[in-house]
């Protein structure tokens, strides 16, 4: 079984928003016994509280409904995941910062949005509807061509 964990930076954005539509194009494909995703913030300012509410509600008006309680990223998450996909670049720098030498692969968020390799998923905690939709745009693209390239290995 693949184990993915999504990261940004409170865990309340982009990051649940990325493990409810990995887990979704997972379950339309049958593949829960192959795949397992979580997400977690490299700050604490939220651990415990649930996703935003402005993208829960962008989320079930695309047709996703999902859930998740914050938490910070742990010691043991770098040997529990395979693969830790960081919202944006700063992120990253965190999590190689803390990294104790764990067998996970890094890699960018965008590097699955074909065009747009290396660039950030957009925060869109203070920004409006357009920034929310945005986001909920590029997270789906991005999670379907991180599964499609997993089911390739």
């Amino acid at each position: 079984m693949k184990k993915v964990l999504f990261v940004c930076l409170g865990n309340i954005c982009r990051s649940p928003l990325a493990e409810g539509l990995f887990n979704h194009q997972v379950q339309e494909m049958g593949l829960q016994d192959k795949f397992i995703a979580d997400s977690c913030g490299t700050a604490a300012y939220h651990i415990g509280e649930q996703p935003d509410g402005r993208s829960v509600a962008n989320a079930k008006d695309n047709g996703l409904i999902y859930s998740h309680a914050a938490r910070q990223v742990q010691d043991e998450d770098f040997n529990e995941f395979d693969i830790i996909i960081p919202m944006d670049a700063s992120n990253m720098s965190t999590l190689k910062k803390i990294d104790t030498g764990g067998s996970a692969k890094l890699q960018l968020m965008r590097d699955y949005d074909s065009g747009f390799e290396g660039v950030d998923v957009p925060d869109p905690y203070f920004g409006g509807e357009q920034g929310i939709q945005e986001v909920y745009d590029i997270l789906n693209r991005s999670t379907k061509a991180l599964l499609e390239d997993l089911l390739e290995e």
